[in-house]
């Protein structure tokens, strides 16, 4: 039996990475929390333990099978346990997790500290939280459970050797219980209790191997002193016993995963209910992206060492999970972030920004300052009101919208974007709100008659996340235009980088408008453009005008 201490708290909850997101919330800390835990801090992730202090094995006097580590009371493995981990710089909270739900990309978990509730935020998850044993129905079995009420030869087998072992026979594992249990003693005794009769085979098995069979069923398991003294059976008489074996239903604790879409499966031993378990693949991944299991959540069978090598395993992958985001999100940055767009607006980046009439102008500008066509065809008929210009670089369609009497915010990653923008409505004395935002990660500022968005490209994975909140954005009646440049212009001639990656025609984002809006525009549009050669070429823009119902 393995998995979740019982220990005090090694600092207060109430200030644990309150403030920050953590690479990894762990939840349980026994040999299978606490080693992937050790895994993690050890790659320098941070990561919090939260440990109810319920563990399977709290009637268990100690840990056996572990190499170097054989006779150790739970107890005092799982503290120097917490120790290894908080010298890499983890965090061990004794306490109970309420709630858990996704925020995005990330896992919102809430603990209970005694009283305290408290929501730190995480990138991964490890459920460690063990199993719980439901026991036969016998008076005074679960008293004894533990010390004289026994269910594993390998974690107690030694310590009743040449003992009087009794085996409770409520299923098929009684068997394959007696046969190893036959190891350490001589003296067993089968006693059927609610399964089915044996047969002739498996009889004459017990029969050479010495081991009677006793009709049931037990009325109750009689103790002396607070030591097992034996079974009454149905009819009366008592059987005497230093130790007696069940095969108790083995559950998952995993209800606090169901949020997450994460509910235990039966695993059966022919037509017998065994007990529950997480489905987790050798590295520990489930199918719920970016939770993973480990332990008896997952292995029932798994004792502490074995929980604690598949909470490392855990560990590791989370690790590598973690490490290939990183890198996806650094060349993120790279590409598309703000150091990228002011090195490209600087003249410094080698990026090219995807609007038309590009070439940096003799005043240092990107852009020729102009709107964009689609901008001006689309939106001359509308009368002026609020309006959100995302991605609006130096503010060519912003200024245009100011001067046709709209109340513009304009927002942008780039602050030399933004800068020349706002110098440049000083110059025409025009008024446009400029808002530092990057829109995958903030929601707009406000709610408009108008959003608008010119070659504003990013990765799938961003895209969905920011058109999402540029339709949030509009107000009831309100339109929304984006315009970008079409997939099949990756091979017009127009230097257009990652476009097969970054594109979408309007098809597409028409598709992910959410109930309430009707689609007034949605087309591919020609234009030409000038390909790097200064030749003539015809490219197309992904056009989309919706307004949403008032």
């Amino acid at each position: 039996m393995t998995d979740t201490h019982d220990a005090e708290p090694t600092r207060n909850a109430s200030s644990a990475h309150t403030h920050e997101t953590l690479d990894a919330v762990v939840i349980g800390g026994g040999a299978a929390g606490l080693s992937g835990a050790l895994a993690l801090a050890r790659s320098r992730r941070s990561v919090l333990v939260l440990d109810a202090g319920e563990p399977r094995n709290a009637v268990a006097a100690h840990v056996h099978n572990f190499l170097t580590r054989d006779g150790t009371p739970p107890a005092a493995l799982y503290a120097a346990g917490r120790e290894d981990l908080e010298g890499y710089g983890g965090s061990v909270v004794t306490a109970r997790v309420t709630d858990l739900s996704r925020d995005g990309e990330d896992f919102l978990v809430t603990f209970d500290d005694g009283g305290t509730r408290t929501t730190v935020r995480a990138r991964r998850l490890l459920a460690a939280t063990g199993s719980h044993d439901e026991l036969p129905d016998v008076p005074g079995l679960a008293e004894q459970w533990g010390s004289g009420v026994l269910h594993c030869p390998y974690c107690h087998g030694w310590e009743v050797r040449d003992q009087r072992i009794g085996v409770l026979a409520t299923g098929p594992m009684a068997a394959h219980q007696a046969l190893l249990f036959r190891q350490v003693s001589e003296h067993v005794t089968m006693i059927r209790h609610g399964a089915a009769p044996f047969g002739d085979a498996q009889s004459a098995q017990f029969a050479a191997l010495g081991i009677p069979v006793v009709e049931g069923p037990v009325a109750a398991v009689e103790s002396d002193s607070g030591a097992l003294a034996g079974v009454q059976l149905a009819d009366g008489s008592v059987l005497g016993l230093d130790a007696l074996v069940v095969a108790p239903v083995t559950r998952a604790r995993a209800g606090v995963l169901a949020p997450l879409g994460l509910e235990p499966r039966d695993f059966l031993a022919g037509d017998t209910l065994m007990g529950t378990v997480i489905d987790a693949d050798p590295t520990g991944k489930t199918a719920v992206p970016g939770v993973y299991a480990a332990g008896n959540i997952t292995d029932p069978s798994a004792q502490v060492i074995a929980s604690a090598s598949a909470g490392l395993m855990a560990g590791a992958a989370i690790n590598a999970d973690l490490a290939a985001a990183d890198a996806a999100d650094a060349l993120y940055e790279y590409r598309y972030g703000q150091r990228a767009w002011d090195d490209r607006y600087s003249g410094s980046g080698g990026h090219e920004h995807g609007h038309s009439h590009a070439g940096h102008a003799s005043d240092g500008r990107m852009w020729s300052g102009r709107p964009n066509a689609v901008v001006v065809d689309e939106l001359s008929d509308l009368r002026p009101g609020s309006a959100f210009d995302a991605g609006a670089g130096e503010g060519g369609d912003a200024l245009w919208l100011a001067e046709r009497g709209w109340k513009v915010t304009a927002a942008d990653l780039s602050t030399v974007a933004l800068e020349r923008g706002e110098r440049t409505a000083a110059h025409r004395g025009l008024t446009v709100d400029w808002r530092h935002l990057d829109l995958t990660r903030e929601a707009a500022p406000g709610s408009f008659d108008l959003v608008t968005a010119s070659y504003l490209h990013i990765p799938a994975d961003k895209r969905a996340a920011l058109f999402s909140r540029l339709t949030a954005a509009v107000a009831p009646g309100g339109t929304l235009l984006i315009v970008g440049h079409h997939p099949s212009d990756a091979d017009s001639g127009v230097r257009r980088p990652d476009l097969a990656d970054i594109g979408w025609t309007a098809e597409d984002l028409a598709e992910s408008l959410p109930d309430g809006w009707a689609v007034d525009t949605c087309v591919s549009r020609a234009r030409t453009e000038h390909g790097p050669d200064g030749g003539e070429c015809t490219v197309h823009d992904a056009v989309l005008r919706a307004h949403r119902a008032s």
